[in-house]
């Protein structure tokens, strides 16, 4: 064991190495010297014996030697192996006791300057990655970084929610076989795509329901694409609102431009006397009275939605007897029923409800739209049903009021937009004899939302409508 510890220490090989020439150059002389000594001294025993002290007086000193070499080289070199292991694991403190101004003392200094600057480096490092860390874990966006193959390396906490729903849907008609921590499905195409052309990329990708903007860009290395970045944000609402613009302007376009031509065209036929009796002129002039109205209406409910949207309403509340409310409105729309062969019945469920704060002229606007829009979606034989009840969501008391028709329904990918302006304009709902503005919906939601409740809309297609109100009954305030 010691042997192989001198065998691998520096002292240990050089004073071997230094015995090992005392031993041959002895053994050297001590071949051709002995035969000699018998010959040239008077007394060569004590020359032999002389000759004994010399070698053991060599070996000492070279052992003398060797443990002062031992003393300046071996130690500090042991030092400097024992600081760069603890480097290794990360201790970049550590320092290396100088004791000598030679060469091993520079290279004590120097190995502890680079221990110093190390440990500056990777302080600064983890420094810039605990702050890319929070900056990735602040964003709202999904960030997701692939390899080559498409493997997922990195990605924040919103990257890695929205990559494990995507993989959990069903792409295919199939069950999802994705495998772990791989690019979903919606992703592969912009990804290869970037990989093998190495140039940034922007795409807005429809998943389900809801749209996606997606911008990857390539992670270089020597000249190779190694991998891509994906930075992901929910898109949906705005690319709602963009649609939704654009359906405006196209809508009141079309809405404002009908009455107007009409207008036009049968005042001109007034100014030149196309009209040949009294009765046709009358007529003439009815639709272009009849036109106007629809005009104001229309003018009339853009204003108001604009002014609720706005906030610009300021509503007066009051304690309202719901019961009477609806009620009231039902009876309104009777007679108009009958005459369409519609049955229209109010029926409460439970207890009275009485609303600690809410406007009445508003709420009876409400329930008048919604009849309205019943009423004109409704075939003859079919019935509206009106109910009321009192419950409970989230612990605050409520007043659930539905109004329910067996109309012609409206298609499931239609429901998210039945409470936009002009919504009539879809292929579900076709302008009827009442002649609406298309407004009546979106004026119904701002003044729900106004009392603090919500409405919603359920139907199936061939079936029916149900729209629910959820107002609440106590102070909104209290109930904060």
């Amino acid at each position: 064991m010691k042997m192989s510890w001198l065998w691998r220490s520096v002292v240990g090989k050089l004073w071997i190495t230094i015995m090992l020439l005392v031993a041959v150059v002895l053994i050297i002389l001590g071949m051709f010297l002995l035969q000699y000594i018998d010959i040239a001294f008077s007394e060569p025993y004590r020359v032999k014996v002389l000759f004994v002290y010399i070698g053991i007086i060599g070996f000492l000193l070279s052992t003398l030697f060797a443990f002062f070499l031992s003393t300046k080289i071996t130690q500090p070199l042991l030092h400097l192996k024992k600081a760069a292991d603890m480097i290794s694991q990360g201790q970049y403190r550590a320092k290396v006791p100088i004791r000598s101004s030679d060469e091993i003392g520079d290279l004590a200094r120097t190995f502890n300057r680079m221990g110093a600057e190390l440990d500056s480096m990777i302080t600064d490092l983890n420094h810039e990655k605990e702050q890319l860390s929070s900056i990735l874990r602040s964003m709202a966006d999904s960030v997701v970084t692939f390899d080559a193959e498409g493997k997922v390396i990195l990605a924040n906490p919103q990257g890695e929610q929205l990559i494990e729903k995507w993989k959990r849907i069903d792409w295919n008609g199939e069950e999802a076989s994705a495998a772990p921590g791989t690019a979903p499905e919606p992703l592969l195409e912009l990804l290869g795509t970037v990989t093998r052309e190495g140039r940034d990329l922007s795409e807005k990708i429809h998943v389900q329901n809801a749209v996606w903007s997606v911008v990857m860009a390539p992670l270089k290395s020597m000249g190779t694409v190694r991998g891509a970045v994906a930075v992901m944000r929910n898109v949906t609402e705005e690319f709602k609102v963009e649609k939704l613009r654009r359906d405006f302007v196209a809508n009141v376009s079309h809405e404002i431009r009908t009455p107007l031509s009409m207008l036009q065209g049968y005042s001109e036929a007034l100014l030149d006397d196309i009209a040949a009796s009294p009765e046709e002129r009358r007529e003439l002039v009815q639709v272009i009275h009849d036109e106007s109205l629809r005009m104001g209406r229309l003018v009339k409910d853009l204003l108001d939605l604009a002014r609720m949207e706005a906030g610009h309403v300021e509503l007066e509340f009051h304690a309202v007897n719901l019961d009477e409310l609806l009620r009231r409105g039902v009876r309104k729309f009777q007679v108009y029923a009958r005459e369409r062969g519609i049955r229209l019945a109010y029926e409460p469920e439970g207890e009275l409800v009485i609303l600690a704060q809410a406007e009445e002229d508003r709420l009876e606007q409400v329930m008048t739209n919604l009849l309205d829009n019943a009423l004109r979606h409704s075939t003859e034989g079919s019935a509206i049903t009106v109910t009321c009840r009192p419950t409970t969501v989230n612990g605050a008391a409520f007043a659930e009021v539905a109004v329910k028709d067996e109309g012609q329904g409206i298609p499931a990918e239609d429901l998210p937009y039945v409470f936009e302006r002009f919504y009539k304009a879809d292929k579900a709902r076709k302008r009827g004899a009442s002649g609406g503005t298309g407004l009546g919906l979106a004026i119904v939601k701002n003044i729900v939302e106004a009392h603090h409740g919500r409405i919603e809309a359920e139907s199936t297609l061939g079936v029916g409508t149900t729209f629910t109100l959820l107002l609440p009954i106590e102070d909104e305030r209290l109930l904060s």
